[in-house]
């Protein structure tokens, strides 16, 4: 199981604490159940905050979407691309090389 990182543990923390007074101050609840209540509901919403928070990719895993976002090396509309790309060079290329009449 992956240990929590710092953003999930500021996220949770910062829920339960304002949470917590929020729905102390709202309910103006004084009795014991009334604030062990709001402090057990304020508790579960910063466990689901924290278990929300994006965990952070590995490079290998960022890349590898990245690659496969930008196609596969293989795939048709690639290249097409690489090879109009280099056509538009070759031409370009031959342009200036060849002296214009006129």
């Amino acid at each position: 199981m992956p240990r929590p990182t710092a953003a999930q543990l500021a996220y949770g923390s910062s829920t339960v604490i304002f949470s917590t007074l929020a729905m102390l101050l709202l309910s103006q609840t004084s009795s014991g159940v009334g604030i062990s209540v709001i402090a057990l509901a304020a508790l579960a919403l910063g466990l689901l905050v924290s278990m929300t928070v994006p965990l952070p990719r590995s490079r290998a895993t960022a890349s590898a979407e990245a690659h496969t976002a930008a196609g596969t090396p293989d795939s048709p509309e690639r290249v097409e691309t690489v090879q109009s790309v280099q056509t538009v060079a070759a031409v370009e290329a031959v342009e200036e090389r060849v002296p214009t009449a006129g």
